[in-house]
């Protein structure tokens, strides 16, 4: 891994002006952790790789097939069978090869999280759609150690962003998951308290195409590259204390293909009357889509 004549201060002068030369120094000294090199993890590592954060801790287990190729950055006929998270540090190294990376091919469990989260100054999630229980544990050790947690969710051809904050809301509190939900039932409540616009339902040409159950839906590439930025500027203002931020319960939702951006707010979260009622009618929906 030479580094070509690398400077790190010549690779990243483009991005002043935006910020500042200290700035830019306190982001090259930054730690950012993410779970999840698939859908999103991948285009959030390059995004923010790009940016000049200078250190990572990435977690990963899964390794690249062809049916990641529609929207997962390091999805290439030359990667397939490879490792996700090698081909992506070899991405970022690219990039930038005076990254620190620490590594976590087992993914990210009980047992490592203290050191996935050690020393990090912001997790990015990254985390397959249906992971909930993994997620839970990720977002709630955060909390415990005072880590903000931002989420940026793929939803047809938009982005759905939300950000937890050590003192704010609780991901549990929002999202109200359950013990002994069905597969269905989490998955309701993942997107409608991840999106409660739900900009993305008016242009979905083929709802056969969601099967909850089967843990399986369908997906863009614009949506996970508009995640990538979306949650990357939410990192660059955590990470630089300026711009506001609004976590959890508010959240943004921005939808390209429609052209619309909806701010939600939803106090008590998934638990909040109107919540309730969506999901009442989300459920509906899916039963009479099941039974076609």
């Amino acid at each position: 891994m030479g580094d070509g004549g690398f400077n790190y201060q010549t690779a990243f002068q483009r991005t002043l002006g935006w910020i500042t030369e200290a700035e830019q120094q306190r982001l090259r000294g930054a730690r950012v952790a993410i779970a999840g090199l698939g859908g999103v993890g991948g285009s959030h590592l390059l995004t923010l790789a790009r940016l000049g954060i200078g250190r990572f801790h990435l977690a990963d287990f899964d390794v690249f097939e062809l049916h990641n190729m529609n929207r997962q950055a390091g999805a290439t006929l030359s990667s397939l069978g490879q490792p996700k998270l090698d081909v992506l540090q070899s991405m970022a190294w690219d990039i930038n090869p005076e990254l620190e990376i620490q590594g976590f091919p087992q993914g990210v469990h009980g047992d490592n999280l203290d050191i996935f989260l050690r020393d990090v100054d912001i997790y990015v999630d990254g985390l397959d759609f249906f992971a909930f229980e993994a997620r839970r544990q990720v977002f709630r050790a955060c909390r415990e150690r005072g880590i903000p947690a931002v989420t940026a969710a793929p939803l047809g051809m938009g982005s759905a962003l939300l950000t937890f904050l050590p003192q704010g809301m609780s991901f549990d509190d929002y999202f109200r998951f359950q013990d002994g939900q069905s597969t269905n039932e989490l998955s309701l409540h993942f997107m409608m308290g991840l999106a409660p616009a739900m900009l993305q339902m008016g242009y979905l040409a083929d709802p056969s195409r969601v099967d909850l159950a089967g843990q399986k839906g369908p997906s863009t590439p614009m949506a996970c590259d508009l995640c990538a930025g979306m949650a990357g500027t939410e990192v660059l203002k955590l990470l630089l204390g300026r711009g506001r931020v609004r976590p959890a319960p508010h959240g943004i939702h921005f939808d390209a293909y429609r052209g619309r951006m909806s701010r939600t707010w939803r106090p008590g979260g998934n638990g909040n009357p109107i919540q309730r009622l969506l999901l009442s009618l989300a459920r509906r929906r899916l039963s009479a889509t099941q039974t076609r």
